[in-house]
Parts: C-alpha cells; structure tokens; sequence
C-alpha cells in the first residue's frame, strides 16, 4: 500500500506508542529517552516514559536507573540508552583541549574518583577547590562539575546515579574498545538504525540532521558520517510522499494504529513531538518549545504539552500545581478545536492519569 500523509501521521503514533510494558523493555524498545531538567509539571524523560511503562510515576528512571542495564549521557541529545548502544559510541578517541584548569587536574580529578569508587562533586570540589569556570550559557559552572561532565563525555567516566538531582560519578562499565574501519562501519550502521527505530517514519532532511548530530556522539568517526548516511538510504524502507522522501526501518511494515478515543498530553521531547519538521508537516500546525523563549515572545507558553486526540494533535497545555492539585491551561489550533463529551472525558482521564503520575492527591 503506499503511503499518504495519514498514513504516515499514524503510523507514526503506533511505532512508538506500543501497549505500556516493563520500564527495562521500554527503554529498549525506545532505544533512546531524551532527558531535560526542566520540571513543569515532570521532567521530559518522565513525562515520555509513563506513556509507555506501566505503573510509571515521576521520578520512577531516576529512582530505577542504578538498577538498570541503561546509561546516561550523550547521543545526539543527552539522555538515556541502554548499555550495549552507548558502548558502540565508546572510546571517543582524541577529543581536542582538555577544559580549564587542564589535563593534569583532570587525570588528577580522574584518580581521586576512580580510587573512591563513586564520587559526588562535592567530594570532589571539597577535595582540590577548584573554583568556577565559564560554562556554554556564559554562566559560572563549578570548575569541579566542568571537568567530571567532560571526563563522562569522554567516557573516562559514568553516571552511576543521582543524589538530589546531582550526578553521581564513577569509573565506567568495561567495553570492548573500537579498532579498525570495518568496525566503525558497523558501529555506525547500527547506532544509525537505533536512531530510525527510535524516530521513524522520518522525512529525508531530519534523516540527514540527526546524522549530523550523531557527530557528536562518534566525534572519532566524523569523516565516516556521510557514507553510513547513503548506506542507510539503500537500506531502509522508503516512499516519496507529496513530494517529500520519507524513511523508516526495512524491517518493518509501516503500521497504522488503530484510532482510539484516548487524550495524551506529550512532552516536548517525547519521539512523537522531537521532529518538528515531521510535526508541522503531519498535523498541519507549529510546535515549539518555548522555556528558553522570552516570555512575552511565547506563542504557546513556558512548557506546552502538545495534545494528541485519536490521530490529530488539536493543540497544547499548560500545566501547574495549585496545592496538591493539577490545573490545565489549553490552547487549540485553529479549525482543530475538539466538541462533544468524548473529547472532555477523555481530557479529563487523561489529567487524572497526569495527577496519579505525579502522586497528586489521594
């Protein structure tokens, strides 16, 4: 059958919101959950994941994570994958200039954690006073934090858990260190297929971007990026659709959910949501994300939730904590505005299942 806009926009919905499952089977089947701090009501790797889990409530990854066979850190987004994906990134090779206050502080501050086992940067900072150092916003950052975020990146060291937020380092899992060209040809392969399972069906152009964001992520293969992207367009399945060319897993039939009288609000960064250049083609509007906007620039507001109804998404919300309860501010887009009872009581499911998440009320 070949595909159409519809066909698309639904198939879509059903690659990534399968029946809700087991936190471990989830985050393999995602592949990748792009992580944000940002808590308004949760943060966006909770707010993905409890369409998805079963059970799931704010906090649940964080609380889990030691547990899990998952890491954290930086693919083409920072976030989460499970171990075996983020060890086909690994080691990242000769990265440039190590960060003020320079290399032997680093491997100073390398050994101090390595000998401990698991350090907080506290520990670390109470331990060689290193003062603040510019960070990329142009803020102060702890000198201390600045060196261990780079020791992670370069895989020196882990994320073993989190104390309040604060990331809990410690010396990494062992893997099996990349040698060679074929290697890295199949490195690529495959960390590019997690990328189109995680994200598919993706038009031709955000096909190439994330490969150009998955630089980041194989800096040590830069010069490999281009021809792992012309393998990856003979491999995958593919259509030219009203003109624009669109891909997904080879594997796969291009599935199409059943409609449903179901309400979800999705987070900003939930795979639904992430392309918006997917989004303003399949739902026929603009989406964007507009925390770092000045607010009387904000169109949607400072942490709009797009919302998903049977296969349209109508319009976004807002939502905040008066007490312990969960209030809703809606916006629609125009000639998108849901009638009748089956929209209003499936929105109001859908905020009780929000405040359930949340632990809000009885």
């Amino acid at each position: 059958m070949i595909p159409t806009r519809v066909r698309l926009r639904r198939a879509t919905a059903a690659r990534t919101l399968f029946a809700p499952t087991a936190l471990p089977d989830a985050l393999t089947r995602l592949g990748f959950v792009q992580a944000d701090p940002i808590r308004a009501p949760a943060r966006a790797q909770d707010l993905t994941l409890r369409h998805r889990v079963s059970g799931y409530r704010a906090g649940d990854l964080e609380r889990s994570y030691p547990g899990l066979d998952l890491e954290e850190g930086f693919f083409v987004n920072y976030g989460f994958v499970p171990r075996d994906i983020h060890a086909l990134m690994h080691p990242r090779g000769r990265l440039g200039p190590w960060p003020a206050p320079g290399r032997r502080t680093s491997d100073a501050v390398l050994a101090f954690v390595l000998a401990r086992g698991r350090a907080h940067p506290r520990e670390v900072d109470a331990h060689f006073a290193h003062g603040s150092v510019t960070n990329y916003w142009g803020g102060s950052s702890s000198a201390t934090t600045h060196l261990l975020e780079h020791l992670h990146y370069r895989g020196l060291l882990r994320v073993a858990g989190r104390e309040g937020g604060i990331r809990i380092y410690a010396p990494p899992v062992p893997a099996v260190p990349a040698t060679g060209a074929p290697e890295s040809r199949a490195r690529l392969d495959a960390l590019v297929d997690v990328l189109v399972r995680t994200y598919a069906p993706l038009p031709s152009a955000t096909l190439s971007w994330l490969l150009n964001r998955l630089r980041l992520g194989v800096p040590q293969w830069e010069a490999d990026i281009r021809p792992a992207l012309a393998r990856a367009k003979r491999r995958l399945a593919h259509a030219r659709v009203e003109g624009i060319d669109w891909y997904w897993p080879g594997d796969e039939p291009l599935a199409m959910r059943e409609v449903d009288d179901t309400v979800r609000l999705l987070a900003p960064f939930d795979p639904i949501v992430w392309d918006r250049r997917r989004f303003s083609v399949l739902w026929g509007w603009d989406y964007r994300f507009e925390a770092y906007t000045p607010a009387p620039q904000r169109k949607f507001g400072y942490y709009a939730l797009p919302v998903l109804w049977r296969d349209r998404v109508v319009g976004w919300a807002n939502l905040s904590l008066k007490g312990d309860r969960l209030q809703a501010a809606l916006g629609y887009v125009a000639g998108h505005v849901p009638r009748g009872r089956v929209f209003a009581r499936a929105l109001d499911e859908e905020l009780a299942r929000v405040q359930w998440f949340l632990r809000l009320g009885p």
